[in-house]
């Protein structure tokens, strides 16, 4: 019989499981959202609202049970100071599944898990996100790499080229020549 033998087993043995469901929560804390399976995010969403659920009670035993979970003082840090304050009036369901179609390798079914708050997840892409060079945070071209720009168009005009004259190019071809015949005149000793 399986009394009291809930939750998924996804292939892995007890450890292994344990974790895989502490870095995915840790993962879920640090990034406001993750791409995983299906099955993966149902199986995480509980251990992770959980995680919040300790952070919203901030004390110094619900920190400590925090870290024997998720193994980073850092995510534990910024569960307890930056996330779950977002969900202080909140009482349950922080995060969601949205399903996003079939992964292209194998067709597994896959979906974000995500914090509910949109501003957080939103603020966090964002940090991940590089912005390009000569852009601003608008998406415009900033006028410092226009003028940048114009300076090395004024640079490259009054460069000298580095092609090598006429001279030059008959001068390393008649060294080349003299090295050719250097080595016709060893061979010629050998085989006499």
């Amino acid at each position: 019989m399986r009394h009291a033998r809930t939750g998924k087993k996804l292939g892995r043995d007890s450890a292994h499981r344990k974790a895989l469901y502490s870095n995915l929560a840790g993962a879920l804390i640090e990034h406001g959202r993750i791409r995983t399976t299906v099955t993966k995010a149902k199986a995480v969403k509980p251990i992770a609202e959980q995680m919040i659920t300790l952070g919203r009670r901030g004390d110094l035993h619900a920190r400590r049970q925090a870290t024997s979970f998720l193994r980073s003082r850092d995510v534990v840090h910024k569960l307890f100071a930056e996330v779950a304050p977002l969900f202080k009036d909140r009482p349950g369901g922080y995060t969601r599944i949205i399903k996003i179609g079939p992964r292209p390798g194998d067709s597994a079914e896959m979906a974000y898990l995500e914090l509910v708050d949109e501003e957080y997840v939103a603020k966090e892409r964002e940090a991940r996100t590089p912005v390009p060079d000569g852009m601003s945070d608008t998406g415009t071209v900033s006028d410092t790499s226009a003028e940048a720009q114009d300076d090395a168009e004024e640079v490259s005009d009054t460069e000298v080229s580095d092609t090598p004259s006429d001279a030059d190019a008959s001068d390393t071809r008649a060294d080349e020549s003299a090295d050719e015949g250097d080595d016709s005149s060893r061979d010629a000793d050998k085989s006499e």
